[in-house]
């Protein structure tokens, strides 16, 4: 897998915060050395946060996210100002870019307070540097709250880009830590199996991203694939001389999967793996236990990090709800939400059950664990949930604890 297909959540995100007409989207062109946002002199020409998936050396594979200005006055400005904050959940790097020739205002400084208490790197990139005079520069050199994080550029004629990108090199090196799904589960030559069931609910013509990332870390690790469907299970399993090291499964077939592989080989799924990596796995293993006391009256939200479109048999909608169903034997309340409608979405709910959120980065997974636990809202994952409802919890998380 190459540098332009970085899965999103692996991807250094840099997010464009300032005012109306500051220079954020020419900041962006520049950077990137693209047209990727459109550049006008009208106000709040970016009405909400753009995400474009780059490469910018010598950071590597970054999302960025162009948000609106700070002070939009439109009838939507105020809505649009908490998306340009929300966006600070998921920013590994943060780029307030100002008008030189102007001052900083009162939601700069804002945004600079919250990086501060997230310990976010920031730059203030002073744009228009070409229209700046002396006591303009003066004005932010002799600003002690901002002393070490000013660069200065413009945008428009290019000038000092080349050094901005060396410069946020720099500041990033050793940040942003490489995961893997399998790390300490694979050795050289160890045999992994992959069950990935290709039916009406797998997208056509690819596989999902988490079973893109165990073949990438078991060639990463020096191991040996094999991918298979369930009903191939057993002969892969024939076929070897040794048994594997490690059967990994998607959660929905972890029934099936259970009964075929023998109890003496780990058995996992791709899931709980990725909880390992993004949650904290044994929160999410207590948590889970709350399904057997849902009532009628409870809420159960059931939330995906991404926006795919849901196709028939889809896991989140239908399969979840009708395992909960049948293993309570009572019709509680769902609730689905995607992409960023999460927060709010959340009030009132007695159990969250979140995707693996493969689509989401460390800082946004974090923030949605620490907001459940925040709201006293117990939360898990659909592997975790599956494996659970199954019975067979104990020997998913056996391989990695």
């Amino acid at each position: 897998m190459g540098l332009t297909d970085t899965p999103r959540s692996e991807r250094i995100h840099i997010g464009i915060f300032g005012h109306t007409n500051a220079g954020k989207s020419s900041l962006i062109n520049a950077l990137t050395g693209q047209r990727i946002s459109i550049v006008a002199d009208l106000p709040g020409t970016t009405t909400d946060p753009v995400h474009k998936s780059m490469e910018i050396l010598p950071l590597g594979p970054v999302v960025i996210t162009d948000t609106p200005g700070l002070d939009d006055k439109t009838v939507l400005g105020k809505e649009r100002i908490v998306r340009a904050f929300e966006v600070l959940r998921s920013t590994d790097l943060a780029l307030i870019v100002v008008d030189g020739t102007s001052i900083m205002g009162k939601s700069e400084l804002a945004i600079i307070m919250e990086l501060n208490e997230r310990k976010v790197p920031y730059v203030i990139v002073v744009n228009k540097i070409d229209k700046m005079k002396d006591i303009d520069k003066r004005r932010f050199d002799n600003d002690p709250a901002i002393k070490g994080h000013v660069f200065y550029v413009s945008a428009r004629n290019k000038e000092n880009i080349n050094e901005l990108r060396e410069y946020l090199g720099t500041l990033m090196k050793g940040k942003i830590k490489e995961n893997h799904m399998l790390d300490n589960l694979v050795k050289k030559d160890d045999v992994i199996i992959l069950v990935t069931p290709i039916d009406e609910s797998a997208p056509k013509g690819r596989m999902i991203l988490p079973q893109q990332q165990a073949i990438r870390d078991v060639l990463h690790f020096d191991g040996i694939t094999m991918v298979v469907q369930v009903n191939e299970l057993e002969a892969a399993l024939r076929a070897l001389k040794n048994p594997p090291a490690l059967v990994v499964t998607d959660s929905q077939a972890f029934a099936s999967v259970d009964k075929i592989v023998p109890s003496n080989i780990p058995l996992t799924s791709f899931s709980i793996l990725l909880a390992r990596l993004n949650y904290d796995i044994l929160y999410l293993s207590e948590s889970v236990k709350k399904i057997k006391d849902l009532s009628v009256t409870d809420t159960v939200v059931i939330s995906e990090g991404c926006t795919h479109h849901r196709q028939c048999g889809d896991i989140g909608t239908v399969k979840l709800p009708n395992l909960i169903r049948r293993f309570t034997g009572i019709e509680p309340r769902f609730k689905f939400t995607s992409g960023t409608d999460f927060d709010e979405s959340i009030d009132g709910a007695k159990l969250i059950i979140h995707c693996g959120g493969c689509m989401l980065n460390d800082k946004e997974m974090e923030h949605r664990m620490e907001l459940a636990k925040a709201k006293n809202i117990p939360m898990t994952n659909y592997g975790v949930a599956i494996a659970y409802m199954t019975g067979i919890l104990d020997r998913a998380l056996k391989p990695l604890l």
